[in-house]
């Protein structure tokens, strides 16, 4: 398991996290996932508890991401905003998440996706997807490069951990 979450954690940060950070994060979730009990017996300053709708072991991985790796908002235009805030004032984009305010959440979403797309040829664009059950927010994501998104729902699945594309995905629940 210890080596998925580090496979997992490598392609979903994209570079943004160092090895010894994922590392630990990958050490550490998968202490969770084997031996909930002793790993909050071990960390007693860990806020989780049977009611989380996540494993306790997932809940670590979430946790343990930066802002610039998972994205958690409640609406598409503060989502797309903190993806803009996590690629730095270097790298510029063609829409303003204040365009996204007052759009229907799947023409938000397509837009945010066609920009994403364009970025980072060589690995294809980047893909949004949903990743976990989001806790405290609407949105919970990640960005992916479009060449890993097959291993990445892979490995999603292996781990159980719930992992979409985030436009294909309300797509389908919005019946289009």
């Amino acid at each position: 398991m210890k080596d998925q979450l580090l496979e997992l954690i490598t392609k979903i940060s994209s570079g943004c996290l160092s090895d010894e950070e994922i590392e630990r994060i990958a050490t550490e979730a998968a202490q969770a996932y084997a031996d909930p009990e002793a790993f909050l017996a071990a960390n007693p300053d860990i806020n989780y508890d049977d009611t989380f709708p996540i494993p306790l072991g997932e809940w670590v991985v979430i946790g343990s991401l930066p802002e610039t790796v998972l994205f958690q908002a409640d609406t598409y235009a503060d989502l797309f905003q903190q993806i803009v805030d996590s690629f730095g004032k270097d790298v510029s984009f063609n829409i303003k998440p204040k365009q996204l305010v007052k759009v229907e959440p799947l023409k938000a979403l397509n837009r945010i996706q066609v920009q994403l797309s364009s970025m980072y040829p060589e690995k294809g664009g980047y893909v949004l997807m949903d990743f976990s059950d989001p806790l405290d927010d609407e949105l919970q994501a990640v960005l992916v490069y479009t060449s890993d998104v097959d291993r990445v729902q892979a490995l999603c699945d292996e781990l159980e951990i719930y992992a979409a594309p985030a436009y294909e995905s309300l797509k389908e629940v919005l019946g289009q």
